[in-house]
């Protein structure tokens, strides 16, 4: 037996903020992160609809990009006075990343960090509060998943908290939100859009419900996500859409090891001035990883129909995977992403030595590599790999040489 989970109700096209006005409830923490939400008056417009709707609402703002374990108690905290009803998170998928584990250590206070990371292992929620997810960026589509990812910054490592109980109730999906994107958010979250729905598709817990969708947000996305960058409106609405539907895949089929390696690297060179961003480091990672799996005969077979849905063209199965191998690298060229960690510079765009020293890389390379096996998007990547196979493939991600093992 499987399951298959989503939001109850998911309102989107333009003016979709305006059904919190008929939401059902007495208090509503508002969960936020930077300036952006306010300054472009969404927030004011999120405020406002609440309290037409009859709440007494309240702020929890200033949520970092990679949310740390640390803002999630303070937000608990917040929560545990204010005693709200509604969770409404409006943002990026750090704020609602975020406010889905203080959701969690609200409802159940005793609970430890630790324990929220026991994948599929927390307990029953909605005894206090009800969620709700708007989404500003079209890439981690948290609006509509199991997920959340936060960061234990004592060790240097992102944490995916899973379970089916912190789907949220409510998604709002309003490409109004996305259109105020600057261009490199639209390049990393689309990159991360694209490969949920590259992983979903050859995830072992892919089924005929989730297959649909994967193959139809990477349609979508093939089309739609370098136009975008480049400005163009229409299809910025549509990657909206677009990385919604890759997240619907992704929650139920799980992903693979391309965010096993994102979450292991992305903070752990922070002490070198920067992190590896989620959406690059996947961009980076996709392409070795797709080499890496198409070893496996049944995801090779799985590649091959993404390339022909992709209308890549190639001879046979080698071809097309080779194909769709380059097209992904092309796409990180056209959006100014680099293709390895060697070249990642601390702004985050190609550069001729990364931010990330190669002494430093190595010495901290078996770690790495062991706790990316060890994360909770390993178990459904269609091929295991050992330690020495998961520094090799790490080495080929710092270095941008072939996978051939």
């Amino acid at each position: 037996m499987a399951r298959f989970t989503l939001p109850r109700d998911l309102y989107h096209g333009k003016g979709a903020l305006d059904t919190l006005k008929s939401f059902d409830g007495k208090r509503a923490m508002v969960c936020v992160g930077g300036g952006s939400m306010k300054r472009f008056g969404f927030l004011d417009t999120v405020v406002a609809n609440l309290k037409e709707a009859g709440m007494e609402v309240e702020l929890f703002e200033g949520i970092e990009p990679d949310p740390s374990v640390d803002t999630v108690m303070r937000g608990a905290e917040a929560m545990a006075k204010f005693q709200p009803d509604w969770i409404v998170a409006i943002g990026g998928g750090s704020p609602i990343d975020a406010a889905k584990a203080m959701w969690i250590k609200y409802e159940y206070p005793d609970i430890t960090f630790e324990e929220m990371c026991k994948v599929f292992g927390i307990p029953p929620l909605r005894r206090k509060a009800r969620f709700c997810a708007i989404s500003s960026t079209s890439g981690t589509a948290t609006e509509v998943t199991a997920f959340s990812v936060i960061t234990d910054n004592a060790k240097g490592i992102k944490y995916p908290l899973a379970d089916f109980e912190i789907t949220p109730d409510v998604a709002i999906v309003d490409p109004t939100l996305a259109e105020t994107m600057p261009k490199k958010l639209v390049a990393h979250t689309g990159m991360d859009a694209m490969t949920h729905a590259i992983e979903a598709y050859v995830s072992t817990a892919h089924c005929d419900y989730t297959d649909p969708l994967a193959i139809h947000a990477i349609r979508m996305i093939q089309r739609d996500l370098v136009g975008s960058y480049n400005g163009d409106m229409e299809k910025r609405d549509n990657m909206h859409n677009a990385q919604c539907l890759a997240g619907m895949a992704f929650s139920n089929a799980l992903l693979g090891i391309v965010h096993s390696m994102a979450h292991k690297t992305g903070a752990a060179f922070s002490d070198y001035g920067a992190h590896i961003i989620h959406g690059a480091a996947n961009a980076m990672y996709l392409p070795k990883v797709i080499a890496f799996n198409a070893k496996d005969p049944a995801a090779k077979a799985r590649y091959r129909v993404i390339a022909d849905e992709m209308k890549l063209g190639g001879a046979n199965d080698d071809e097309k995977v080779q194909l769709l191998i380059a097209f992904l690298r092309g796409m990180n060229d056209a959006l100014n992403i680099p293709q390895c960690i060697g070249h990642y510079g601390a702004d985050s765009y190609p550069c001729d030595q990364g931010f990330v020293p190669e002494d430093v890389f190595l010495a901290r390379l078996p770690e790495i590599a062991k706790n990316a096996i060890g994360d909770a998007c390993t178990g459904s990547n269609p091929r295991i790999p050992t330690q020495e196979e998961m520094e090799k493939l790490l080495k080929c991600c710092y270095y941008d040489t072939e996978v051939d093992f």
